[in-house]
């Protein structure tokens, strides 16, 4: 898949309030620090599309961004969140549960991992919780650059145990780098098989 065309197309805080065109949603959240903004700019080949920080739990809305006028990139708010008062944490959860129960729109939702480390707690608690509610996800591992080849391949693979402690099998995994657009490739074309299955 080329991406040609995305666009901001608005910002909610709950389902109801989404734009009024609806189409397929692909969705994206993780740990706040997890370089999910970086990843975004990268698949949608623009630097500034998703805002990008060095404040971690920027994100705090849900922002539509429409791709090719064929679906709709979804940027949800963190949910390992920094810094913040408990009622704005609280605000925040609100706000992904909204979502994630709400949006019949939703066709996948991608967690991103920080690829240097192994999966933290916060990580397996929301994944188990998305397998408890039969919520459809794919893992993306980031910051794939910032290790080399070998030693990215080897703690991915550790990553992967840790989850099937948990799970029989794993949903679809994918590297990437925001820096080198590793991935880049792969995740769009997975976003477009899947597409073709819904048409």
């Amino acid at each position: 898949m080329n991406v040609t065309e995305a666009k901001f197309a608005g910002s909610s805080t709950r389902v109801k309030e989404r734009p009024a065109l609806k189409l397929p949603e692909f969705a994206f959240i993780g740990r706040s620090n997890v370089g999910k903004s970086s990843l975004i700019n990268m698949l949608c080949n623009q630097k500034k599309l998703a805002k990008t920080s060095s404040t971690p739990g920027k994100t705090q809305l849900v922002n539509h961004f429409m791709i090719n006028s064929e679906w709709y990139l979804v940027d949800l708010p963190g949910y390992g969140y920094a810094k913040m008062p408990l009622k704005e944490k609280d605000k925040l959860q609100k706000i992904i549960k909204d979502y994630l129960n709400f949006s019949k729109e939703m066709i996948m939702l991608f967690v991103l991992i920080d690829s240097r480390h192994d999966v933290q707690k916060i990580d397996l608690d929301f994944i188990n919780e998305l397998g408890a509610n039969a919520i459809p996800f794919a893992i993306i591992f980031t910051k794939g650059d910032k290790l080399g080849p070998v030693a990215l391949d080897r703690q991915i693979e550790k990553s992967k145990k840790q989850l099937l402690e948990y799970w029989e099998e794993l949903p679809p995994c994918f590297k990437t780098s925001s820096e080198t657009s590793l991935g880049k490739e792969e995740v769009l074309n997975y976003i477009e098989s899947v597409l073709q299955t819904i048409k």
